[in-house]
C-alpha cells in the first residue's frame, strides 16, 4: 500500500530534517531518491514538484510541499494526535518557536549554503574572503542560538524533540563534514549546550532509524562521519 506521504530525498541532505520529523511523529511514508550525482533535482518531473530544484520535497494529500521549515511546520501542525513537535497556535510559546524556526531557515541554513556553494554567489577571486567572513558569521549565529536556549528549553533539547531539534542537529552535523577538508574552523565543543542537544537526539529511535536509512554512522550529530548510504549519494 502506498503511504499518503512521499519524501523526495537525498542522503545527508536537508531531507534528513524532514525524515527525522516523520519518524518522530510515527507517520508512514514512502521515499523516492533524488540522485544528486545524476542531477536528479533538475529532472523535469522533479521540477514540476519543486521548481527550485532543491531537496527536499514532500508529496502530501494537499499537494507537494518544499522548503524545509515549511514542511516541518506543516507536519507538526497537521499531526497532533501523537507526539507534539510544535506549540499549538494559542500556546504562549508559539511566537518564540516560530521566530527560531524561521531563524534557522532564513539565517543559519543560508549561511551553510554560502559555505558549501560559494561559487553560486560570488566570483572566484572573492571566494576566500567570503569563506572567512561566512564562517565567522556562522559561529556568531551559533553563539546567539546557544544564548537563547534557556528560553526555548521546552522546545529544544527536551525529552520529546521538536522540529527545532530535527532541524538544528543535522545542521551541526553538516558544519563538521562539509566541504570536505575545509571544516577545521568548526568544533562543536565550543557550544557545549548544543553538543548536549546533539548527543540527546542521537539516542532517539528516529535518529537510529535515520542512521540505517542513510548510512550516517553511530554518532551522526556530535561526532559525525561521512555517510555510507545504502542508495544514492550525499553529493
Amino acid at each position: 500500500m502506498t503511504a499518503a506521504l512521499t519524501l523526495h530525498y537525498a542522503p545527508d541532505n536537508a531531507s534528513l530534517c524532514v525524515r527525522l520529523a516523520l519518524l518522530e511523529l510515527g507517520l508512514p511514508f514512502d521515499t523516492l531518491l533524488v540522485s544528486r550525482h545524476d542531477g536528479g533535482q533538475r529532472n523535469p518531473a522533479y521540477l514540476a514538484l519543486n521548481p527550485n530544484g532543491l531537496i527536499p520535497t514532500l508529496e502530501t494529500p494537499d499537494g507537494p510541499l518544499f522548503e524545509t521549515a515549511a514542511i516541518l511546520l506543516w507536519l507538526a501542525d497537521r499531526h497532533r494526535d501523537g507526539p507534539i513537535l510544535t506549540p499549538s497556535v494559542d500556546d504562549p510559546d508559539r511566537g518564540a518557536f516560530l521566530t527560531w524556526l524561521f531563524w534557522l531557515s532564513n539565517t543559519l541554513h543560508p549561511q551553510l549554503r554560502l559555505i558549501f556553494y560559494p561559487d553560486k554567489h560570488i566570483a572566484a577571486p572573492h571566494i576566500p574572503a567570503l569563506n572567512i567572513r561566512t564562517r565567522e558569521r556562522t559561529a556568531e549565529s551559533l553563539d546567539i542560538l546557544q544564548a537563547a536556549l534557556h528560553r526555548l528549553s521546552d522546545w529544544i533539547g527536551a525529552d520529546q524533540p521538536s522540529v527545532l531539534d530535527c532541524y538544528i542537529c543535522p545542521i551541526l552535523r553538516w558544519l563538521k563534514l562539509y566541504p570536505r577538508g575545509e571544516t577545521d574552523w568548526f568544533a562543536l565543543d565550543r557550544w557545549p549546550e548544543l553538543e548536549s542537544i546533539a548527543q540527546k537526539m542521537e539516542s532517539r529511535p528516529s535518529t537510529q532509524a535515520a542512521i540505517v536509512a542513510e548510512g550516517l554512522g553511530h554518532a551522526p550529530f556530535s561526532r559525525p562521519a561521512y555517510p555510507v548510504p545504502p542508495e544514492g549519494s550525499a553529493t
